[in-house]
């Protein structure tokens, strides 16, 4: 007999933060503060209302946030994983910059807040790969 896979996350992971930057001859920037709330099932992204970022062109930013949201998804649907996603991801802050900000740089720091929650909502799998929980 098989056990079924855990739903993830099993209660809300708030306030998870990424600053993905790298400096070189082709910068990365992205900021983003993200909240994961349980969901009946699948996954869900949304903005929230109040969020506003000083960016220009400002026209960039759903593209931005849209990268953020592929990268969160992505991560969290490694099989690796072993978890059902039943996930609502609320971006609650982000931060972009004119020089160093792009759909790359948003998915990465889409990937880093997924594997933030992963690392705080199953622990012990966690631990299995030299992950850092939420601080």
């Amino acid at each position: 007999m098989t056990s079924a896979l855990p739903r993830f996350p099993s209660y809300p992971i708030r306030g998870v933060c990424v600053l993905h930057q790298k400096q070189n001859c082709a910068p990365y920037f992205a900021e983003i503060e993200v909240d994961f709330e349980p969901a009946a099932e699948g996954f869900a992204f949304e903005v929230a209302q109040d969020l506003t970022v000083e960016y220009k062109p400002a026209e960039n930013l759903p593209r931005f946030f849209a990268a953020a949201a592929v990268g969160i998804e992505e991560q969290l649907s490694l099989p690796e994983h072993g978890v059902v996603i039943a996930t609502r991801v609320v971006l609650r802050r982000a931060r972009a910059d004119t020089f160093g900000s792009h759909e790359l740089a948003f998915k990465i720091a889409g990937y880093l807040a997924a594997r933030k929650a992963l690392a705080c909502g199953l622990p012990a799998r966690a631990a299995a790969r030299g992950w850092q929980a939420v601080q």
